[in-house]
């Protein structure tokens, strides 16, 4: 079952995403921060043990652009469709927003290439996107491949 974020789930958001993290597959985010953003987040749930097994975000960064980030699932659960529904949930709201554009900073190209997003060079992304990169240790040498939907 997919649906939005609630307060109660934050920190197994935090936990979700810190995970990744530590692999070095995202960025960490703060759980101040979450708790912030809690509304940015879909959270998806395993019907039979009713846990989270899944997250992302939909960021919205300008009047025209939306970011999808933060999409982690349960190493377990991957590739059975989690992530995919995830992510066409931040594109239907994105849509539903009135927003023109999606993107997303990735090290799986392959998975959103597969939703219709294109690889974009990263300096045509607006200078306000670079706020929370600079936070990054990997900055400015970032590594990720940044990819562009045009909705």
């Amino acid at each position: 079952m997919l649906r939005k974020a609630k307060i109660g789930d934050v920190k197994t958001i935090h936990a979700l995403v810190d995970s990744y993290a530590r692999k070095g597959a995202m960025l960490p985010i703060a759980l101040v921060d979450l708790y912030e953003r809690a509304r940015d987040f879909y959270v998806f749930i395993d019907d039979d043990s009713k846990e989270i097994i899944g997250t992302c975000a939909l960021h919205i960064c300008w009047e025209d652009l939306g970011e999808i980030r933060s999409l982690a699932v349960k190493d377990e659960e991957r590739l059975k469709g989690v992530g995919r529904k995830m992510a066409l949930a931040c594109l239907e709201e994105a849509a539903m927003l009135g927003l023109q554009k999606v993107f997303a900073l990735t090290y799986t190209p392959d998975f959103f290439a597969k939703l219709g997003f294109e690889v974009i060079d990263k300096s045509v992304l607006p200078h306000k996107i670079w706020g929370e990169c600079i936070k990054c240790s990997k900055f400015p040498e970032c590594d990720e491949t940044a990819m562009m939907l045009e909705l």
